[in-house]
């Protein structure tokens, strides 16, 4: 019998990368800073498995409350309660005002 469990189950399409940016993604996108209170896209890069979050949070808009180690915390609204989802940068693009 074969183990359907993972992680990244049900992800074939919703984490693949346009033809033309597959790959390792730029540097910039690994050193980017945010300030707390500042609102981030969670865009998760199938490139980098280490510090993604969880395929329920791709395409969450969250707020930065805070770092831990190199990773940011995040509040994400969802449903009637607030979670704290913990992501690496290179998951995170910032919102456009």
């Amino acid at each position: 019998m074969a183990h359907h469990n993972g992680q990244r189950k049900k992800t074939r399409y919703k984490y693949q990368k346009d033809l033309r940016k597959r790959g390792l993604a730029p540097v910039t996108t690994v050193i980017q800073q945010f300030e707390e209170g500042q609102k981030v896209h969670i865009v998760v890069d199938p490139s980098v498995q280490c510090g993604m979050p969880h395929r329920r949070f791709h395409g969450k808009t969250g707020t930065i409350i805070g770092r831990q180690g190199r990773a940011w915390m995040l509040e994400i609204r969802d449903g009637n309660s607030t979670k704290v989802v913990i992501s690496r940068p290179q998951h995170l693009k910032p919102q456009e005002i």
